[in-house]
């Protein structure tokens, strides 16, 4: 049976859905939200302004897209495999370094951009809170199937509190701080949270 040589409908509008989420998000980091523009997204993701409005209204809906496939990548590097962890203690330091790997990459500093405009942004606001809320939920489920030796709560708490230290820590990279402080202080933070783990 011959190979189809054109694309259907759907797939030429999940394409250019994709291309218009991908060129957000290369603009958010190398631009910043306040210069990513409707023009520069479409350039780069080579449609025309006319050809985004058939996929996003306005530029508040294109970006609470963005945040969707944002959510939606960084959750996948977020989940780990269980064969990609060793075993006993040494499972919680490396869910954290997975963790920080997550919140200090590129796709992270997408979302970064996007948190700080939420602040004075009140549509980005409402588009983010679900979403980043649900990728914080998933994230959690998934290191509790894996962490099963550890309370929830106490495992709860671990969690929220290195999310909050590697965000952290990611902005201090961005404002060019001390990369072997931020390595000394998350070294420290996971012999902390695997003896808080260890805890009877």
């Amino acid at each position: 049976m011959p190979e189809r040589s054109h694309r259907t409908q759907a797939e030429r509008r999940a394409h250019t859905r994709a291309a218009l989420l991908d060129a957000t998000i290369s603009c958010l980091v190398e631009l910043g939200y306040a210069r990513t523009s409707m023009q520069e997204i479409c350039a780069r993701a080579g449609v025309s302004k006319g050809a985004v409005q058939h996929h996003f209204a306005d530029k508040a809906e294109l970006m609470a897209a963005a945040v969707e496939h944002l959510t939606t990548r960084l959750s996948e590097r977020n989940l780990p495999d269980e064969n990609e962890l060793p075993a006993g203690p040494e499972r919680v330091s490396a869910m954290i370094e997975l963790l920080w790997r997550s919140y200090s990459g590129t796709l992270a500093t997408a979302a970064m951009e996007l948190w700080i405009a939420a602040r004075t942004d009140p549509p980005l606001a409402a588009a983010m809170r679900p979403v980043d809320k649900a990728l914080g939920r998933s994230t959690l489920d998934r290191i509790t199937e894996l962490v099963t030796d550890v309370p929830r709560e106490r495992l709860e708490m671990v969690f929220w509190l290195t999310v909050n230290l590697t965000r952290g820590l990611a902005l201090d990279a961005e404002l060019g701080g001390d990369p072997q402080r931020r390595e000394q202080l998350l070294r420290e933070w996971k012999r902390v949270a695997t003896a808080i783990c260890s805890e009877a």
